[in-house]
């Protein structure tokens, strides 16, 4: 109640000091300017109201009679000692020219707001009057919403201010996330702003020792004061710079995503060309075996052939060797056949290569720094098209770097592929030479003599056998050659499977990360425009200079200028016991009566 009084006597203070404005007329009475109304009021430590009283305060401008309409169950001169009359909801008085004040009781009057204080210790709901003295963990909630039985023009324009006194010996580590702290003497001061038509939760937690605490202080006043526009002009340019990086950052993913699709078709044709040479070398090598094995044979019989010549005098039995060059001729044919067929994979290889080895090389090689990725996460860019993005940066430059260091293996399969099918060939050509020459030897039998014949046969026989003994050796190699060839590459073909299989996947990833940022420059293209509106709208809402007054009290009342309310919180603390004085009553005069009013 003290601070109540010593509000009471600033109030009285400064409605004394303000100058007369407008002016109204009465033809019966005395004129004033204006009229302000200061409601006080008492609340339990919960926020309950226990009582209400107004202060009025009259500008007069000509001396006379007054007429003031509220419901009031009593009322007070505070200006003289003059009396006045109460009659049902009027208050009637006479005044001079100059300031007139006067204080009316009100009941069963309700507040524009609803206001709720809950205590928490420990976590536990307490009840204020039990709080006293206690120690532990405090949290204190204070809710403010809208009295739906009151006019609501105080709770759509007006603003409140709650204030609460912590003493730092009873409260430690203050936590007031929403609040401004402020020192108030040895006292933390910790303020909270409500805005109008907002509903509201203030939450001051710390820890206490032996609990004691001031009143609760809120007042409340019209957000009524005019804003000016802030000045844009620097924040403009950042956001129309921070729009133009936004689209700068939008095309260099569009360019990117194009050239991860054109990596990701090179890689797919590469990983065809590469699945079709696996295929060729797997039958080659699987066929390797049957061949060595008919060679094998035309070998052995090719030295059963020289031996029987070379050891009986008589012309052999050559009916064995009719059969030998359409065998011969016939694995002629199959090797040109398949060095036709690791022709035709170089090529399709070599193209696919191409295509892969541009896109490769198309990823530029700038480094972008720790520094400049973590700028992009600071701005307003959605951070989920940040995050795909640097994760594609990421995974374009790992790819770039795995290729460097298998290009060496991409580049030495032509040459692997250009020498197989050459010494296939030439192994094919070697063959149809022999066949050849088996076919010529043949029919020259028939036109030498006995014994010139046996001679020539001799040693073209033995001439034959030694020849594709060297031919047999060098197939035997070749196909394990293809063999070992066969083994090796699978792994490779397995490793260019994956980068295609993780191209596909970049791909993808880049087209979302495009959508993303297409997506994020549509919504920002116009960010200073945009930014301008929300401020003009947030400026639109919180200005209220067109505020007009209204009596609390009343409807009747007229030319008021200023309503506020001042409201206070019983305190808590603990019981102390009464002590009695005798005191003397002196007599008072007229101003010590006054003073008594306020103490």
């Amino acid at each position: 109640m003290r601070a109540l009084k010593f509000v009471m006597v600033g109030a009285f203070l400064m409605f004394a000091a303000l100058p007369a404005t407008t002016a109204s007329s009465n033809e019966d009475s005395g004129e004033y300017s204006s009229k302000d109304e200061t409601v006080y009021g008492n609340l339990e430590t919960d926020g309950t109201l226990q009582g209400m009283y107004v202060v009025n305060t009259f500008h007069v401008t000509e001396a006379g009679e007054f007429v003031d309409h509220g419901d009031y169950v009593g009322i007070r001169n505070l200006t003289n000692l003059a009396d006045m009359e109460r009659a049902e909801d009027t208050v009637h008085f006479q005044a001079e020219e100059g300031e007139f004040y006067y204080q009316g009781e009100m009941d069963d009057e309700e507040l524009p707001w609803d206001i709720n204080v809950t205590y928490l210790l420990d976590g536990e709901e307490v009840a204020p009057d039990d709080l006293a003295g206690e120690d532990g963990s405090l949290e204190i909630q204070i809710a403010t919403s809208a009295n739906e039985n009151v006019d609501p023009l105080f709770f759509e324009n007006y603003m409140l201010q709650i204030s609460l006194t912590l003493d730092p010996s009873i409260f430690a580590d203050i936590q007031a996330p929403e609040g401004t702290k402020a020192t108030e003497g040895q006292n933390q001061l910790i303020t909270f702003t409500g805005m109008p038509e907002q509903e509201e939760e203030f939450i001051v937690s710390a820890n206490v020792t032996d609990l004691e605490m001031d009143p609760i202080d809120i007042s409340a006043s019209p957000a009524s004061m005019p804003l000016d526009d802030p000045d844009l002009g620097g924040m403009e340019e950042d956001m129309q710079s921070l729009s133009d990086a936004i689209s700068e950052v939008n095309d260099g993913v569009s360019a990117l995503n194009n050239g991860i699709s054109d990596l990701n078709t090179g890689a797919e044709e590469l990983n065809e060309g590469s699945s079709e040479y696996q295929a060729g070398i797997d039958e080659l090598d699987q066929s390797s075996e049957e061949l060595v094995a008919g060679s094998r044979e035309i070998r052995d019989a090719l030295q059963d052939v020289s031996e029987s010549v070379q050891e009986g005098p008589d012309m052999p039995d050559v009916s064995e060797l009719e059969a030998l060059p359409q065998g011969i001729g016939e694995l002629a044919d199959g090797l040109h056949e398949a060095a036709d067929g690791l022709d035709e994979l170089k090529e399709n290889y070599d193209e696919a290569y191409g295509q892969l080895d541009e896109a490769m090389t198309g990823i530029p090689d700038d480094d972008v720094s720790e520094e400049q990725i973590e700028s992009l996460y600071e701005s307003d860019a959605d951070p989920e098209a940040v995050d795909q993005l640097v994760e594609t940066y990421a995974a374009a430059r790992e790819a770039k770097e795995t290729y460097d260091a298998v290009n060496e293996a991409f580049t030495s399969v032509t040459g692997t592929l250009e020498q197989i099918s050459g010494s296939t060939r030439e192994t094919a050509d070697n063959i149809e030479t022999t066949t050849a020459e088996i076919e010529s030897a043949m029919e020259n039998m028939d036109e030498l003599d006995e014994l010139d014949a046996l001679a020539e046969l001799q040693e073209g026989i033995s001439t034959m056998s030694s020849e594709y003994e060297a031919f047999h050796d060098g197939l035997v190699e070749y196909t394990d050659g293809v063999s070992e060839l066969a083994d090796s590459y699978e792994e490779l073909d397995t490793g260019i499977q994956e980068f295609d299989e993780g191209m596909t996947a970049m791909e993808e990833g880049a087209s979302e990360l495009e959508d993303g940022t297409e997506e994020l420059q549509e919504e920002t293209s116009d960010l200073p425009g945009e930014m301008q509106s929300e401020v003009d709208e947030m400026m639109d809402e919180y200005d209220a200079s067109d505020f007009e007054p209204a009596s609390f009290v009343s409807d009747e009342n007229e030319d008021v200028e200023i309503v506020q309310f001042v409201l206070e919180t019983e305190s808590i603390e603990s019981e102390e016991p009464e002590t009695t004085t005798d005191e003397e009553e002196e007599e008072r005069g007229f101003w010590e009566r006054f003073l008594d009013l306020f103490r």
